[in-house]
């Protein structure tokens, strides 16, 4: 009973403590966030004192034209590495759950290795490449080296689905004489098509936010976002680059946000 009383009152102590360290947790996470949106309106030229609301920075931002074409290219870079990652990530992931082949595990390995090497070796790792093949750095080679990491996520959050499929429908389509082709096109392309959709997202919101590969591996005129953002800032924050910032963060959570919605879906 004595044993019982003790743990009730370590219970009502630690139970408000476990709260307050996650609220703690919470603001030392998002408190920066959202000082940077709300200096995103700031109607002062100084970042660091509030003179009112205003959107003048944000009319500034869209009027810049170096802003415009690193957009540009960071869309352009973002959409074509999407596009081809989510094309060879999904024939991975398919290869990798449905068939028993040859160097299946190694394969496998190095198939998930960008994900678990840090960036920075990556990024010497593909400088070091096209050097040595004597490919001109532009964006050709960042989208290289963006489809290079980006499949593997494709790849992973593919094979999940694949892996949850029923593989009865499939069979009842074949039992209805459907060959191989008719139906992976009308039965399993179409239920693993939310997982494809969600690494597509996953994709592209890697590849937009991307800096340390994309620095790496760019050339003379091929600015992306991040690192416009990167150069801006070297002469210190104003307001203008929170609200670029502002506008980026936005842009990935709804990424994101889609990505794991598509996820859960069933």
């Amino acid at each position: 009973m004595a044993l019982s009383r003790r743990g009730n009152w370590l219970g009502r102590l630690v139970e408000p403590a476990l709260q307050i360290n996650a609220w703690l947790m919470y603001l030392f996470m998002y408190a920066p966030i959202v000082i940077l949106i709300l200096f995103s309106f700031n109607a002062s030229r100084y970042a660091s004192s509030w003179e009112g609301f205003s959107l003048r920075w944000y009319q500034v931002l869209f009027n810049d034209r170096a802003i415009g074409l690193a957009l540009r290219n960071s869309l352009l870079v973002a959409l074509l590495s999407t596009l081809i990652a989510t094309v060879i990530g999904t024939l991975a992931a398919l290869a990798l759950e449905r068939y028993d082949f040859w160097g299946k595990l190694s394969f496998d390995a190095l198939l998930y290795l960008p994900i678990i090497v840090p960036e920075i070796a990556m990024a010497v790792m593909l400088l070091l490449f096209f050097i040595l093949t004597h490919i001109r750095l532009g964006l050709g080679t960042v989208i290289i080296a963006h489809v290079a990491f980006c499949m593997s996520y494709v790849a992973v959050v593919v094979r999940a689905r694949v892996a949850g499929l029923d593989r009865t429908l499939e069979e009842a389509a074949q039992d209805l004489y459907a060959n191989e082709w008719q139906t992976f096109r009308r039965v399993t392309l179409p239920l693993i098509m939310p997982g494809i959709v969600s690494g597509a997202l996953l994709s592209f919101t890697l590849s937009l936010d991307d800096f340390v590969i994309t620095f790496f591996t760019t050339g003379p005129g091929t600015t992306t976002l991040p690192i416009q953002v990167y150069g801006m800032i070297k002469t210190g924050v104003t307001p203008e680059i929170n609200a670029l910032s502002a506008l980026m963060l936005v842009a990935s959570v709804v990424l994101v946000i889609t990505s794991l919605w598509l996820q859960r879906r069933t």
